[in-house]
């Protein structure tokens, strides 16, 4: 089985380098992306198609012209008391917290938020549940869902600094008798 992961199109928060906010819409860019990406859909084949209920996720959906099954678990990472606002900004206003989540970026949950290790326990208890049906999926969904997907992989963490996922890129990982691998990472059409 494939499971195909799309990132949702630019977002102003992204080139505001914002810790993500809910409603931040798609950027003129994010909507050329994304109808990119739609040609690139064409030629994959999923028999589901699973989305974040996140403003982008569902504004990238809708440009797609797709319907498909929300899914709270693809959710982005919940950054609590970081939320919309920059690193520089949380440095400012929360300093310990920040030097916190920078000493241990995995395990440190944000005042009011998840920590990766939160993050990554819903996403694989949900991957493993796609294993169990056994169909080729499409998730419309976020960069840190995407990282911590491909970390699943290995069962490991300590790779999500490792992965680099764009917007509207699609990554695929497969999954063959409780074998899973890395089938594609990372594939758009350059714009």
């Amino acid at each position: 089985m494939d499971i195909i992961m799309l990132r949702h199109g630019q977002t102003e928060d992204n080139i505001k380098k914002i810790f993500s906010r809910d409603n931040t819409p798609l950027t003129q860019k994010g909507i050329d992306e994304i109808l990119s990406a739609k040609d690139l859909l064409k030629d994959i084949n999923y028999e589901k198609l699973y989305y974040s209920p996140l403003n982008r996720t569902v504004q990238s959906l809708e440009y797609l012209g797709l319907r498909g099954e929300r899914a709270d678990n693809i959710r982005e990472i919940d950054f609590g008391i970081f939320t919309g606002r920059t690193f520089k900004e949380i440095s400012d206003i929360y300093p310990e917290e920040t030097k916190a989540w920078v000493a241990d970026s995995i395990n440190y949950r944000i005042p009011q938020g998840e920590s990766l290790v939160d993050v990554y326990g819903r996403i694989s208890r949900f991957l493993e549940d796609l294993t169990e049906k056994d169909q080729d999926v499409l998730l419309v969904c976020h960069d840190c869902v995407i990282r911590l997907a491909l970390c699943w992989i290995f069962d490991n963490l300590d790779y999500f600094f490792r992965f680099k996922v764009d917007n509207a890129s699609i990554s695929i990982i497969a999954v063959d008798d409780d074998y899973k691998y890395i089938k594609k990472i990372n594939y758009k059409y350059p714009l």
